[in-house]
């Protein structure tokens, strides 16, 4: 197997590493297993040019990314237009699509997992033109990341402090806002808090991670018009893992939603893997089941780790 590797220099962890030794042992695991291996270390503002370059070239070989879920999102609607393995390499603050596909967080044990691992389909989502591997929000989560790009931090605990203070703001003052949702071909108009449409569903553990990247079904999760205090019960709810058994919180399973804003503010934003855009008044989400190749850990680890 012939792997590329680009490595976001300005992402999470690499930003306190001694990346040239890192690249050194990446290429030493990789060797090791059987495999080629080379990589580029470049800036965040050039990530997305040089995974383009590596997904163009010529024959079969597997485009590598490192970095933050930012980078990993890039990466992954890079590869699927190129039709081009993904392997990620966690070096973020969450790392949502690497814990979904069962990558150690380790930056070491997940060269060892990647490289003796194997490649698998799994399922990307589209809203409207735009790919996502984690999920599309739109309510409470783009308003309380407004919020955090406000604030300065440095770090990766900086981040999560200043995720915090967001939220303490977000929910002084929840978003109310009115959608006409198509699901599955099924029409209902809501008055809703937020909205969250997961490339496949929920697992039951705290950080909203899928089980399973390949079941072919979004996840759509609504909050119906929260106060300040049904907004702080929902919170403790995630927090405890318990968040299924609140009576605001809505899960639908489906293959396609259509979302309608009559009342649209010019304003407003939504998340794509936690990216802000600016939120449509027509959205059209749907799940391409098994399209995108990534190199994952070998079967029979993951099925020790989840025993374990």
């Amino acid at each position: 197997m012939k792997v590329h590797a680009v490595f976001n220099r300005d992402g999470g962890t690499f930003r306190t590493m001694d990346m040239e030794l890192f690249t050194k042992t990446a290429k030493d695991v990789f060797e090791r297993h059987g495999h080629t291996f080379e990589s580029e270390v470049v800036a965040g503002k050039n990530i997305v040019a040089a995974l383009k370059n590596v997904a163009a070239e010529t024959g079969e070989h597997v485009l590598m990314a490192g970095g933050g879920d930012g980078t990993i999102s890039a990466a992954a609607d890079i590869a699927w237009k190129a039709k081009v393995p993904l392997a990620v390499l966690p070096a973020g603050t969450m790392n949502l699509f690497a814990r979904a596909l069962k990558i150690p967080l380790e930056l070491n044990a997940a060269l060892e997992s990647l490289a003796s691992g194997e490649i698998e389909a799994v399922d990307i989502s589209t809203a409207n033109d735009e790919s996502f591997v984690h999920q599309f929000s739109i309510g409470f989560q783009p308003q309380m990341i407004k919020f955090r790009n406000t604030l300065e931090f440095s770090s990766r605990w900086g981040k999560r402090l200043a995720s915090f203070r967001a939220f303490l703001k977000a929910m002084a003052k929840p978003p109310s806002f009115t959608v006409r949702m198509t699901i599955d071909g099924s029409p209902t108009e809501r008055t809703v808090s937020a909205i969250s449409i997961a490339n496949n569903p929920y697992g039951q553990t705290m950080l909203p991670v899928p089980e399973s990247v390949n079941t072919g079904k979004l996840g759509i999760y609504i909050a119906g018009s929260l106060t300040s205090g049904t907004l702080m019960k929902l919170a403790l709810t995630v927090i405890t893992g318990s968040w299924r058994r609140n009576r605001d919180v809505e899960e639908v399973l489906a293959e396609e939603v259509q979302l309608h804003f009559p009342h649209l503010r010019k304003s407003a934003k939504a998340t794509i893997d936690g990216e802000l855009i600016k939120l449509p008044k027509d959205v059209k989400i749907a799940i391409h089941a098994g399209e995108l190749k990534v190199l994952v850990p070998p079967r029979e680890k993951q099925e020790q780790e989840k025993d374990d």
